[in-house]
């Protein structure tokens, strides 16, 4: 009886320790597998912190290289970048559970859309800039063509206005000089005898000129005799740095048609030799002749 007892209490003790046997198991398994859970959750976690870190990472990028355009909205462009990075730097300290990176994958999401509108903009800005420049450079050339156009044509009116300066000067032909011994009776009688010649006559032609500036005229008419000397007022006049002794001026009126001109310069006691006569329009010496007396 005592020995049915005794196996009855080793019968007890025996499903309660396998009730605990099984009850340890049970526990162990539990931990282990809430310690895998946690395990599984950290590592999904830490793996998402780098995903977004590595979006916002992109976004940086994104605008480190609309900013590089140097727009108009460089300082807007420069703000958001400064809170992505800003962001990006409070997500690397943050705490790894589920409720701090779901506030920061929102804030991501917002950042990003931002980001998709500035770019939009940033691309209109960049098309109406090319499409400025594209004008502005249509703009130069045009420009430029106007210049060298207008220079060219500066230089052909320069050319023109000389052409038509010098077109528009008189000349003067035919200057013939002669002696004459002149009567009494102011009879004139051709000589070539300077001891007998009193007076010198001065002859020439002013040319028909269209195009010149009609009015009155004045030569200066420079008789030189043999000895170099010269004859007449021996007056002295000055155009610039040139000056120039004349023996007399001739005033002629002048209507764009040819103009003959006869001046006399009386004298005494004429030298033998070669005489020498130029006339000159100003300090411009225009026509000159020579003769001789015996």
């Amino acid at each position: 009886m005592e020995n049915q007892d005794n196996n009855s209490k080793l019968k007890g003790i025996i499903i309660l320790l396998a009730v605990l046997l099984v009850g340890s198991l049970i526990y162990i398994f539990k931990l282990t597998s809430d310690a895998k859970t946690l395990e599984t959750t950290v590592t999904t976690v830490k793996s998402e912190k780098e995903d977004v870190l590595k979006d916002l990472e992109e976004l940086k990028t994104t605008y480190d290289a609309a900013i590089a355009e140097n727009t108009s909205m460089s300082d807007e462009l420069i703000a958001e970048r400064d809170k992505v990075v800003k962001l990006m730097t409070e997500l690397k300290s943050a705490k790894g559970d589920n409720a701090s990176l779901r506030k920061y994958k929102d804030q991501y999401k917002a950042m990003e859309t931002k980001m998709k509108s500035l770019m939009v903009e940033v691309d209109v800005l960049k098309k109406e800039n090319q499409k400025l420049t594209t004008n502005l450079d249509s703009t130069t050339v045009v420009l430029e063509d106007s210049k060298k156009y207008n220079q060219v044509l500066v230089g052909q009116n320069e050319e023109l206005a000389k052409t038509v300066e010098k077109g528009s000067k008189l000349t003067v032909t035919n200057l013939k000089t002669a002696a004459y011994k002149v009567k009494s009776s102011g009879k004139e009688i051709a000589t070539d005898k300077a001891s007998r010649a009193d007076m010198l006559k001065v002859n020439f032609t002013i040319a028909e000129n269209k195009i010149a500036k009609s009015g009155d005229k004045t030569y200066y008419v420079q008789v030189i005799d043999s000895k170099n000397n010269v004859l007449g007022d021996k007056a002295t006049i000055s155009f610039g740095d040139t000056s120039l002794t004349y023996s007399f001026t001739t005033t002629v009126k002048y209507e764009n048609k040819t103009v003959d001109v006869s001046e006399q310069l009386p004298g005494k006691d004429f030298a033998k030799g070669t005489y020498f006569v130029n006339v000159f329009d100003k300090g411009e010496l225009v026509s000159k002749s020579s003769f001789s007396l015996r």
